[in-house]
């Protein structure tokens, strides 16, 4: 069975279902950046080179998904939220596998050194965006007992706990943002400056990632707020 012809039939059993399953995939391909950073702590290009290809795989993989759910969605869908909505809903989540897949690019391409001072907080923000990438995925998953229920109250009020929760995942991955530029800030002298340079832009688009991320819940919580 082809991926296109799988799609359509999950819509005629459950509408949402093919957005849970993109995600899943997404989040796969993020959960790759941990073993990536410690491979690339470790200089070890030879691993980071082969999870670099495991995260172009799923991030291919979440392109055809989010393409044949656009493809594939019915016009005419009863559901208490519009069909526009869910096509921003999966574009919004392939977003988050794009910068997955940019963030190993770069660093594989550069073979980028990480100064062992911001290794252990590199990777402990990496692992904390991995973490609300996590989050995320909980709150789409989230979605069926919310239509189940028609949108009831109990429903709402675990999505908006739940996104509440990754409302402070997502500002802690800032505050180790901001942590983690002044540490490379105090090193800048001791590193050539392209290196440098190159390492603010990782840092940000970790930080990237995470508001990516953040941005799935929030759209939910949005559309539970209608």
């Amino acid at each position: 069975m082809s991926l296109g012809n799988s799609i359509a039939g999950l819509f005629g059993r459950s509408p949402i279902k093919p957005l849970q399953q993109h995600y899943e995939t997404v989040h796969a391909c993020v959960s790759e950046l941990e073993p990536f950073f410690l491979a690339a702590i470790g200089n070890d290009w030879i691993t980071g080179a082969e999870i670099r290809q495991r995260i172009v795989v799923l991030e291919n993989k979440a392109d055809d998904m989010k393409r044949d759910f656009r493809l594939n969605m019915p016009r005419s869908l009863f559901l208490p939220m519009p069909r526009t909505d869910l096509l921003e809903m999966v574009s919004t989540q392939d977003r988050v596998a794009n910068k997955a897949k940019d963030i190993a690019g770069l660093m594989l391409g550069r073979q980028m050194a990480i100064p062992e001072p911001l290794a252990e907080p590199m990777l402990a923000y990496v692992r904390r965006t991995i973490d609300t990438s996590a989050q995320a995925f909980s709150v789409i998953n989230e979605l069926d007992l919310l239509l189940e229920t028609g949108f009831g109250d109990r429903a709402i009020r675990l999505i908006e706990e739940m996104v509440e929760t990754l409302d402070s995942l997502e500002r802690e991955t800032d505050h180790q943002q901001v942590a983690i530029r002044a540490m490379l800030f105090r090193l800048e002298k001791d590193w050539p400056p392209v290196d440098v340079m190159f390492l603010y832009k990782i840092i940000d688009w970790v930080g990237d990632l995470a508001d990516r991320a953040h941005k799935v819940g929030g759209y939910l919580h949005r559309l539970v707020a209608r």
